[in-house]
């Protein structure tokens, strides 16, 4: 069986410093989170020519997988119809995530009299990069993490994002479905960083 690749692969494949070795995008996932960071760069990529190249990269890979997967709709399944609006969801939710994050770091930052090329010195990172952490071009390393949150107090849940991967939700869902006295199942909303709550 081919596994099937998470939500932690695609970023890190997707990652701003792999685009450009890519030849062409493989799953539905990928092509919402290339599509995605399409959008994000348009405005870094008016002013630096790293960013212009990765933009039309990604385009190019955007294209391609169209003409692959969408351009005949007589060949469109039910089940890529279905895999296209996970993969939305999850995209649209991680995006979210990101900008609450960024949004609750720049306004504690504010609140301390600091600004973003101030957490770049303190975690020692060139202000580039620390541009595309903060908007989600690359994802935080877990001491970045743990040293906003002890010295912004940001909650780990607020800067962590609290994904379930898609494979494993489905692993977890055919174990519970095995266990015959078990009601619990993991829904869209757990895939998609909805807030459920807790059952009692």
């Amino acid at each position: 069986m081919v596994k099937k690749p998470s939500i932690n692969m695609i970023m890190e494949r997707l990652a701003i410093s792999n685009i450009l070795k890519i030849e062409k995008l493989e799953n539905e996932m990928e092509f919402e989170k290339a599509s995605s960071l399409y959008l994000k760069l348009r405005k870094p990529a008016q002013k630096d020519k790293f960013y212009s190249d990765i933009r039309k990269q990604l385009k190019v890979l955007i294209k391609k997988y169209e003409l692959e997967h969408w351009s005949d709709e007589t060949s469109i399944t039910d089940e890529q119809v279905k895999q296209s609006d996970i993969a939305e969801a999850l995209v649209r939710a991680e995006n979210q995530f990101n900008q609450k994050r960024k949004e609750q770091i720049r306004r504690r930052l504010k609140e301390e009299g600091l600004n973003q090329t101030d957490l770049a010195k303190i975690l020692g990172h060139r202000k580039g990069y620390m541009s595309e952490l903060i908007n989600g071009l690359r994802p935080f390393s877990r001491e970045d993490i743990i040293i906003i949150n002890r010295l912004l107090k940001i909650k780990f849940e607020d800067l962590v994002p609290p994904f379930i991967k898609k494979e494993k939700a489905e692993q977890i869902n055919k174990a519970l479905e095995s266990i015959p006295q078990s009601k619990l199942r993991l829904t869209m909303s757990d895939l998609t960083l909805k807030t459920s709550q807790a059952k009692h």
